[in-house]
């Protein structure tokens, strides 16, 4: 009886902000709006229309939180004052939570990129304006020390102890718990108050806008405006470009996330390697706190549009496990890590199609097995000590596997043919799969004796048939032969 009742009660209404909103345009440029446009909504509880009459736009705001809406409308003014590109407040009803902004348009740079990124080649024009907006983003940090008043911040004054442990349980309850990811909860918090203590020993004295991201950066007239920074308080500077770069839909290659954030050291002036110390921290803490909002989003509100990202983050997870070593040990997050990387479940949300990159090596073994210590450990390892060996035969010794008289020998015998048919089947077999599964890294490994022969032909062959077969990424390397100088 009790449950009959509550689902008849009437549900509550949310606030209407249209009438007071029209009142504030007409108040405001002395003429009745002719549109009112509601706009798709953001993460927040704030509601945005495009007013306008035949003379211009403007766009309306409605947003519940008055210390949020006093934070967001005093640090335009100040950044207004500082020339800074944000737009314009014309008009603000502080107590009905209302205001009135100039309309930047409706392009951001997420949605420019998407419309110029053609297959996997990262646009230079696209290119182009990143590094404008890197070249506002010290300015924008550098206002901590010109007269911002850091008593609007919202909700702390800095990115402090607190606001560190919000994003890291954050993450825990909202991404970890809901999908139903295993880990130790004690050692996760001792991890959490190491983390913690390393960020905080990162010099902050910055502006940290908080979420300096490519939806909030729109594209008037080629160049960048910037939205969304009352969050922004106190902090330090390497959380912004972890932001930007680590973004996850926007999912900019590494090649370009190096490029950047070469280009932002340079443009701010910062030490490099004192910044790079505590870098890839903040990205991860940047990324839990993405992925913290995907989950409370997607997977508790039921809003699943949120969880398309949630393949992205995967992969810059799985990249970072790869190629990042953190000063500070974390045991257990980064087995939380490791698992989300090889979960399947994580990597089907959406459409997206994230890419296959094999890694295939060959080595002697005399030298040991290659190691994939920062991989997930899916592979192969193929020993190719049973074909035919051309190292024996005096002509070929001082050659290797790229060489035309080594591959016209090898190319002739059947039972290099054979052997190679079994490692496609093999080979095709995962490559399918973790295709379908969204996976995004595949270890093969061939190994012969002097690793300059057999194992060499053997990586060629299945790199070129993976490129022809699949257009999978291949990165091929060969231990034994030294890398050209240079």
């Amino acid at each position: 009886m009790a449950l009959k009742n509550k689902e008849k009660e009437t549900p509550e209404l949310k606030p209407q902000p249209e009438a007071p909103l029209r009142e504030l345009y007409k108040k405001t440029f002395g003429l009745e709006p002719s549109s009112f446009e509601p706009l798709k909504a953001d993460g927040s509880a704030r509601r945005l229309f495009r007013l306008g009459d035949r003379i211009r736009t403007a766009i309306g705001a409605f947003g519940p939180d008055r210390l949020e809406n006093r934070a967001f409308l005093e640090f335009s003014r100040h950044f207004r004052a500082g020339k800074l590109p944000v737009p314009e407040i014309y008009a603000a009803d502080e107590a009905r939570g209302l205001y009135l902004e100039e309309d930047l348009g409706g392009t951001t740079l997420f949605e420019y990129l998407q419309a110029e990124r053609k297959g996997s080649d990262f646009p230079p024009q696209v290119l182009a304006v990143y590094k404008k907006a890197l070249e506002y983003l010290p300015r924008f940090q550098a206002q901590a020390g010109r007269g911002l008043d850091l008593k609007c911040c919202y909700p702390r004054a800095s990115f402090d102890r607190q606001s560190i442990m919000w994003d890291l349980n954050y993450f825990k309850y909202y991404f970890l718990k809901l999908a139903k990811l295993p880990f130790n909860e004690q050692k996760l918090e001792d991890d959490f108050v190491r983390l913690t203590d390393f960020l905080l020993a990162a010099p902050a004295d910055k502006f940290l806008y908080r979420d300096f991201q490519s939806r909030n950066i729109m594209l008037r007239g080629g160049e960048p405006w910037f939205i969304d920074y009352q969050g922004g308080r106190l902090g330090a500077p390497q959380y912004d470009l972890a932001s930007l770069l680590y973004d996850a839909k926007a999912d900019l290659p590494p090649e370009v996330r190096s490029e950047l954030r070469k280009y932002y050291l340079s443009a701010s002036g910062l030490d490099r390697s004192a910044f790079m110390r505590h870098y890839h921290a903040f990205v991860y803490i940047r990324i839990m706190q993405a992925m913290g909002a995907y989950g409370l989003r997607g997977f508790y509100e039921g809003k699943t549009h949120f969880l398309n990202s949630v393949p992205y983050a995967v992969r810059n997870l799985e990249w970072l496990l790869r190629n990042v070593e953190l000063e500070v040990k974390l045991p257990e997050l980064m087995q939380c890590f490791k698992r989300i990387a090889a979960s399947s479940y994580l990597r089907q949300f959406g459409r997206t199609k994230l890419g296959l990159t094999v890694r295939i090596t060959s080595f002697s073994y005399k030298n040991g097995l290659p190691l994939d210590e920062k991989g997930h450990g899916g592979g192969f390892v193929f020993d190719c000590r049973a074909l035919p060996n051309p190292g024996r035969y005096e002509q070929y010794a001082q050659l290797t596997g790229r060489d035309r008289p080594v591959m016209d020998f090898l190319g002739k015998e059947p039972e290099v043919a054979r052997f190679l048919e079994n490692v496609y089947a093999i080979t095709d077999l995962s490559v399918e799969n973790y295709l379908s599964r969204n996976f995004t890294s595949l270890m093969v490994n061939f190994g012969c004796t002097g690793g300059l022969h057999r194992s060499v032909y053997c990586a060629e062959a299945l790199a070129a048939r993976l490129k022809r077969k699949y257009g999978a990424r291949v990165e091929l390397a060969h231990r034994e032969i030294p890398e050209p100088a240079g």
